[in-house]
């Protein structure tokens, strides 16, 4: 996935989030698609923050399980 592609505050808030950046990295390109689907439903940047954190929480909770 080529990052110029990406939805432009999607790319925005994945650039603050380190954590988030790497994580979406190490992504299958299936996975990555379903993300960048779900950046179409969001519709503030307090909402795209949380999308892009999940990407690191959801993960996190799923470790601990």
């Amino acid at each position: 996935m080529d990052i110029r592609r990406l939805p432009l505050g999607f790319g925005m808030a994945l650039a603050q989030n380190e954590a988030a950046m790497s994580r979406f990295a190490t992504m299958s390109e299936e996975e990555k698609q379903s993300v960048i689907q779900r950046t179409h439903q969001v519709r503030s940047r307090r909402d795209m923050q949380r999308l892009v954190d999940s990407l690191v929480t959801d993960t996190n909770d799923e470790q601990m399980r």
